[in-house]
């Protein structure tokens, strides 16, 4: 057997239990379990206890890092509500059913910011090639305004912090459920970001954007994509549209690093959407952006989280996974579930955790090289993506 090259790349784990602070309230889908046992099931792998693996604690961004990307009213406006939760700023999204306002939000918002911001400022040094901040992937926040469970925007701060460092072309892949709206439009009229999306079409599901002809700024055409996916999209219809899209546009666009957002609400069992992945589907994909990695960017990769509501079935499971691809020894997908995780995850939730790290799936997919069929609406949404933004990169929508 070979060894596993990506196996020793130096990676950089963005975590710390200081991220937990990051807390809605009781009631709400975002609960800060979701990282606590992400964490653990880590842990209990040995994950965090590779040679190549660094765990690194988050800082609260700056004011000045944030800047970057959020208007200074806002960032000021943030520290406002969280000095003084009982006075919320709707206007900006602060204090909403979404987004409740709590005692100390812009330091838990900026510490989440900070990791993936230090991810990038690692990559820029070349302490790391690889790095992940599931704790990230607050993909909704706008320049001006919070949303979707999202204060500051994380995945737009680490990449305008690549930018700025001197990289010329970041792909930007986001595989939540929903649209990552927020990310695409900061970047809206720059051509050296791709932002790639696939998602759960608007017409059924928050943010109500993300279609196929949202594709950048006059400066920057075909620098938007956007796969918007019916209710009830399945593993091979999910995978197939991944494959007909991301690969040819990542070979195309050369960015010399990605960027990608795992959220993982686009299981069947989450509560928040109508699509319906498997946890052995999400980590395929981890493991094709791990591949296109290697094959476009000298294999420099930083990965987040984002969405997931599951919080004791899919997501510790889905971004334990993420934490082995990014760190280069992926959990086999039928790997037992540690007992004392299980065990840990009954005494103080509970809850039954699953037995296996995969949910069985029959994982196969169509390839695009097969055909198009108009009477499939996968098919359909992909073909009107393709030809929206494949020929601003030189591609044509119906052969490459």
């Amino acid at each position: 057997m070979q060894a596993n090259p990506a196996a020793s790349v130096p990676t950089h784990v963005m975590w710390d239990e200081s991220m937990l602070a990051y807390n809605f309230g009781p009631q709400h889908p975002m609960s800060p379990i979701r990282l606590d046992l992400t964490a653990r099931l880590s842990a209990d792998f040995g994950l965090f206890d590779r040679d190549n693996v660094s765990v690194v604690a988050p800082e609260v961004a700056t004011d000045d890092q944030l800047l970057a990307v959020h208007d200074a009213e806002y960032v000021a406006a943030v520290h406002a509500v969280s000095a003084n939760p009982n006075e919320p700023d709707e206007s900006r999204g602060l204090g909403t059913e979404d987004d409740p306002a709590f005692a100390g939000m812009h330091e838990a918002s900026a510490r989440l910011a900070g990791g993936t911001l230090q991810a990038a400022e690692a990559l820029l040094s070349s302490k790391a090639v690889h790095a992940v901040n599931f704790g990230g992937g607050m993909h909704h926040a706008a320049r001006d305004k919070a949303s979707g469970f999202c204060i500051y925007n994380d995945c737009a701060l680490g990449i305008q912090r690549l930018l700025d460092g001197g990289v010329q072309r970041v792909l930007y892949i986001d595989v939540d459920a929903h649209h990552g709206d927020g990310t695409q439009n900061i970047f809206w009229n720059d051509p050296r970001v791709l932002t790639v999306s696939i998602h759960e079409t608007g017409m059924s599901l928050f943010p109500g954007t993300g279609f196929a002809n949202e594709i950048g700024g006059p400066d920057a055409l075909g620098s938007a994509v956007n796969v918007a996916v019916p209710p009830r999209t399945g593993d091979a219809a999910w995978m197939r549209a991944f494959h007909a899209v991301v690969p040819q546009l990542a070979h195309a666009f050369k960015p010399e690093i990605i960027v990608s957002q795992h959220g993982c609400d686009n299981h069947a069992r989450d509560i928040l959407s109508s699509v319906r992945l498997s946890v052995d589907a999400q980590r395929q994909m981890m493991l094709d952006i791990a591949e296109l990695a290697r094959e476009v960017t000298d294999d420099r990769w930083i990965a987040t989280g984002g969405g997931g509501y599951d919080i004791f079935n899919v997501v510790p499971r889905s971004w334990s996974h993420l934490v082995a691809v990014v760190s280069g020894q992926p959990v086999p997908l039928r790997a037992e579930v540690p007992q004392r995780w299980r065990d840990y995850v009954l005494e103080r939730y509970g809850q039954t955790a699953p037995l296996l790290m995969n949910d069985d799936a029959q994982l196969w997919w169509r390839s695009w090289e097969v055909g198009y069929d108009p009477n499939d609406a996968v098919d359909r949404t992909v073909m009107a993506t393709r030809k929206e933004v494949f020929p601003y990169h030189g591609l044509d929508p119906w052969f490459d």
